[in-house]
């Protein structure tokens, strides 16, 4: 069966359904990964029914009509090395598609695509009308077939780049008879002062409104496409080079600050904070200094880079490379 014939138009809004979290449905993390760690989550379903895009916290990690979760990965290094997706419930697989190639969607790519924006994935029927749907698998790695019957958690396939998209993730879409359900607020209660009580997850997952995904070392401001593969820091500088650090954070919302500071041997050697001046999904913030004329002391120099937002740091990360 193609996966095709399988989409659901998204152009629907989640809404109010006439059922209680507390029935047996319910689902477990659909990919093998460490959340805030190994993974995090880029986008949540869309629920404002304007053209104004909101998530289930009124924030800004979601865009006009988005039907589902994004679980990204922080680099395409750590999709290359292969991260499972994974069922989330019980259930009938309905339907696959395994035959995308990975690539990062330009719109010179849309004829290719030609409506198949979910690229590989897997659709699967649970009882009482509930249906999962999983996309971007990584080409070939789809390891279910249609009507083979599956558990909670069994192995999918992979994450990958295909369909459109522009950074390797999962998208999981949840339905039940054919209405989008947002897993984070199934009975659309929350407001933007009151989070939701009740999810669908079995065990609670964090939803945090940004943070960084990676930061390091480098002898120049890198190219933000090495930043995006995983390539982009060093380890090991040279005395008579720049050094700059750099963070790549998720979730920037104008007036955020992005504050890079790094250290030397003998104590504080650089420190900025840049005010952002728009809303991004993705966000690369670099600094540093040219070398003094006698060179950089041998040494272990220590970078620290942190998001904030009003009085609150989001995200902090540390690293550290060595001055031979």
């Amino acid at each position: 069966m193609r996966l095709a014939a399988l989409l659901i138009s998204c152009a629907m809004p989640a809404m109010a359904q006439d059922f209680s979290v507390t029935q047996s449905f319910s689902l477990a993390q659909p990919i093998d990964c460490i959340l805030g760690d190994t993974c995090y989550i880029q986008n949540y379903v869309d629920t404002d029914p304007s053209e104004t895009a909101s998530d289930f916290l009124c924030g800004s990690l979601t865009y006009d009509t988005h039907q589902g979760t994004d679980f990204g990965l922080p680099t395409l290094i750590a999709m290359e090395a292969g991260v499972e997706v994974l069922a989330a419930a019980d259930g009938t697989v309905r339907g696959t598609r395994n035959d995308m190639r990975d690539v990062i969607y330009t719109d010179a790519l849309s004829g290719e695509i030609n409506g198949r924006d979910c690229g590989n994935g897997v659709v699967i029927s649970h009882d009482d009308g509930w249906e999962t749907q999983y996309c971007h698998l990584k080409e070939g790695s789809a390891t279910v077939q249609s009507g083979q019957t599956i558990t909670a958690g069994t192995p999918l396939g992979l994450v990958g780049l295909s369909g459109r998209t522009q950074f390797p993730h999962l998208h999981i879409s949840v339905r039940r008879d054919g209405q989008v359900i947002d897993p984070f607020d199934p009975q659309n209660t929350a407001t933007c002062d009151t989070p939701p009580t009740e999810t669908l997850w079995a065990n609670p997952i964090d939803t945090p409104q940004g943070g960084f995904l990676a930061s390091g070392f480098a002898d120049k401001i890198p190219e933000y496409e090495m930043v995006k593969a995983g390539t982009a820091g060093v380890s090991q500088l040279l005395s008579n080079t720049p050094i700059v650090l750099w963070g790549f954070a998720y979730g920037t919302r104008s007036d955020d600050v992005i504050a890079i500071s790094f250290s030397g041997p003998d104590g504080p050697l650089f420190e900025t904070r840049d005010v952002l001046d728009r809303t991004q999904a993705l966000t690369m913030r670099a600094g540093g200094l040219n070398a003094p004329d006698t060179g950089w002391q041998s040494g272990t120099y220590i970078g620290t880079v942190e998001h904030i937002r009003g009085d609150t740091v989001l995200s902090r990360q540390s690293t550290q490379a060595t001055v031979p």
